[in-house]
């Protein structure tokens, strides 16, 4: 029979429940960074996309606009046509430091080559960043739930995986495939990190809010980037965000023409 002494003595201690829900909690918030990270590679890859295939289009038909407006305003004399045209034609004006901005395809001296190429249909480079294959997805998570920081409360170790992790963000960003299986076996080959030891209730209830917190930092990360533009046409074309790009470009090539037209009607009328 049983004594009351035994199983008292049987029953997990309290700092033992709040070490499972730390450990449970870790786990979900790992989940949910991956889940964020993958997201924020995504939308930053088809933004890259986006300003390459679209970005020269843009540009020349804000060109257009600011010749229509500057012809217009030339056969008028209206000081309202003059200043639509001034207006027009600073939207355009190359700004130092744009570069930055528009990912390489301008600078404050105008279009990169590559711009020029784009918009005659000539061959230009690949993208920068490519979205990455399926076997890298799979690496990166594989690698992110075993180097996560917040596995460990050692403090040295914690920077250890911070750095790891560093480069193998970096290297999904890329899709480097290659690098990432080189990460995992230098994981693999690393040096074991030590097991937890029994934290104080007081301290686990400080892990869990900090847990807490950080969820709801990434919920508004998340939340940013889930109300972005770009995440908005990823979710008109999921499967094909690629064919949603050559949609809308042809349809700017086609207000390129218009504009076109439009202008040299204008310049035949002077």
């Amino acid at each position: 029979m049983t004594t009351p002494e035994a199983e008292q003595s049987q029953a997990p201690r309290p700092e033992e429940r709040l070490e499972r829900a730390v450990r449970a909690a870790e786990q979900a918030l790992i989940e949910y960074e991956i889940a964020v990270e993958t997201f924020r590679v995504e939308v930053e890859n088809f933004s890259r996309l986006h300003e390459q295939k679209l970005g020269p289009l843009y540009l020349r038909i804000e060109e257009l606009d600011a010749r229509i407006a500057e012809a217009k305003a030339a056969r008028t004399g209206d000081p309202e046509d003059i200043r639509a045209a001034e207006e027009a034609r600073a939207r355009v004006l190359p700004i130092p430091g744009v570069e930055e901005l528009l990912h390489g395809w301008m600078d404050g001296d105008g279009l990169f080559p590559e711009a020029v190429a784009m918009l005659t249909e000539q061959e230009v480079r690949p993208p920068q960043r490519v979205r990455p294959s399926e076997e890298a997805r799979r690496l990166y998570r594989e690698l992110a739930r075993k180097a996560h920081p917040d596995l460990v409360q050692d403090e040295a170790e914690q920077e250890r995986r911070e750095e790891f992790l560093s480069r193998v963000n970096a290297a999904y960003a890329r899709g480097d495939e290659t690098l990432l299986r080189e990460l995992a076996e230098e994981w693999a080959a690393g040096p074991v990190p030590p097991e937890r030891r029994p934290s104080r209730a007081e301290e686990l209830y400080a892990r869990l809010e900090w847990l807490s917190e950080r969820k709801e930092l990434l919920a508004l990360v998340a939340k940013e980037l889930e109300n972005g533009p770009i995440a908005g046409l990823l979710r008109l074309a999921p499967d094909d965000p690629d064919g949603l790009l050559d949609e809308i470009a042809e349809r700017l090539r086609n207000d390129v023409t218009e504009r076109e037209a439009h202008l040299a009607a204008l310049l035949t009328q002077e």
